[in-house]
């Protein structure tokens, strides 16, 4: 490993050894990373600062423990911040992945009696509903129900949504200025176990996201992922400077 600098907590750079392992495939998935004691000498550092290092890749689900066989690299698992809105086109090209979907429904309909309060709309009223499955290496890992105001997006039915997500085509006409999440675990369904490719047993983690442009509500969506391959992120930081290792 090179020298330490100053400039860097000591325990970020060995946090960034272990990645670089990762990263070269010299620690494949499971396979067991170096100890406590093996970073204390191959990285010049204290055990507590070893400590803390693989403490922290663990808390962030880069790595699991098992008691009294070691440090392991954890399947990587779809990551999503629990806030932040992003295309998960994007996201799974940013892992090396390819993206694909399939749309499943894309039509015109009478507002469904739980939404009509949220749209503001009588049961008559009509919205578009789409339901798509996103893909990684042809292996499905979300799937987004979408009911969309058709005042916000008037063309929205219209769309070659093989070239472009609903997402990016929403922040396009009706760029987002709010967002609320109502996030939950929950047994999956016929559908939801054939569509995801779900272990037996297996539940989901269901993602309620309602957004709005300026005072318009553009949408509501239900995104379905798999508990087994999907992994929601955060991060806070104190207001007051912490000492670091």
């Amino acid at each position: 490993m090179a020298p330490m600098t100053q400039s860097v907590p000591r325990y970020q750079l060995v946090k960034a050894y272990i990645m670089d392992g990762i990263e070269r495939m010299l620690w494949p998935e499971h396979h067991r990373v170096p100890s406590e004691n093996e970073l204390v000498e191959a990285c010049k550092v204290s055990r507590m600062t070893a400590r803390r290092a693989l403490d922290e890749l663990t808390e962030s689900g880069i790595l699991y423990r098992v008691q009294g066989r070691g440090t392991f690299v954890a399947p990587r698992k779809l990551q999503s911040p629990v806030l932040k809105i992003r295309n998960i086109a994007e996201e799974v090209g940013e892992r090396g992945g390819h993206y694909s979907n399939e749309l499943l429904l894309l039509q015109k309909e009478v507002c469904p009696d739980q939404f009509c309060n949220l749209f503001g709309m009588d049961e008559p009223d009509t919205v578009f509903h789409s339901i798509m499955v996103h893909q990684e290496d042809q292996q499905p890992i979300q799937i987004e129900q979408r009911y969309v105001h058709p005042a916000s997006a008037p063309d929205y039915l219209k769309q070659d949504y093989s070239a472009l997500t609903p997402n990016v085509y929403l922040s396009r006409v009706a760029p987002l200025t709010e967002a609320r999440h109502v996030i939950e675990a929950m047994a999956a369904d016929q559908f939801l176990r054939k569509t995801l490719k779900l272990a037996e047993f297996e539940p989901v983690l269901l993602i309620n996201r309602t957004t709005w442009s300026g005072e318009q509500l553009v949408s509501h969506c239900q995104l379905f992922h798999p508990a087994s391959r999907f992994r929601l992120t955060g991060s806070f930081k104190s207001e007051h400077q912490l000492t670091e290792l």
